[in-house]
């Protein structure tokens, strides 16, 4: 009697080990077949479109596309960044009660007589008292690049600006080689743009 059910149980256990055996073997052999040439063509695909997701990859870091935006001007005119392919731009966050902005601005504007590079600087209109105070900034200080007015912080969101002043060097591609926390002296500010196309 016991002969018996053992013999029933081993005979059960290879039966049932056939029919999993037999149920798990074509998809081994897919599995097979997948890993070798589909692999391939994947990889080769998946490396293409790596390659393009590089070349296309918006960001903050270094090496990133800069983000697009589209801001008014201190005398109402509209900018777009991406009109400005071709050309090398810092782009730099900034507010009339901050001191180090302050101090930065005068070498921004001698940055910008003396080198080709096309200047936006962002305020952070949102954080003004008035519009005015950026009016009065600008007449004090003498500059004459362009004055981008953030006025609901959307811009200081996007590019996550903690710190001001914040710049980011953006390179003819729109690629950005060069981020800043913190104000640039002009010597700073020309090898930044020396190392950018």
């Amino acid at each position: 009697m016991i002969k018996r059910l053992v013999i029933i149980l081993i005979i059960s256990g290879m039966f049932g080990w056939a029919i999993y055996d037999f149920i798990n073997q074509p998809d081994e052999e897919n599995q097979t077949y997948e890993t070798t040439e589909d692999t391939e063509v994947k990889e080769s695909t998946d490396s293409t479109n790596e390659g393009e997701q590089e070349e296309e990859s918006v960001g903050l870091d270094v090496g990133d596309i800069a983000p697009d935006f589209t801001l008014n001007t201190l005398t109402g005119d509209e900018v777009t960044l991406s009109d400005y392919r071709g050309k090398r731009i810092m782009l730099n966050f900034w507010a009339t009660w901050c001191p180090p902005c302050r101090a930065e601005m005068p070498a921004m504007q001698q940055f910008f007589e003396q080198n080709n590079v096309e200047i936006l600087a962002v305020n952070l209109t949102d954080t003004e008292d008035r519009l005015q105070d950026v009016v009065d900034f600008v007449d004090e200080f003498g500059l004459t690049f362009s004055i981008l007015l953030d006025e609901k912080s959307e811009l200081a969101v996007t590019y996550q600006i903690r710190p001001i002043p914040t710049t980011f060097m953006i390179d003819s591609k729109g690629v950005i080689q060069h981020k800043s926390f913190g104000p640039l002296n002009q010597e700073q500010m020309e090898q930044a743009l020396g190392a950018m196309q």
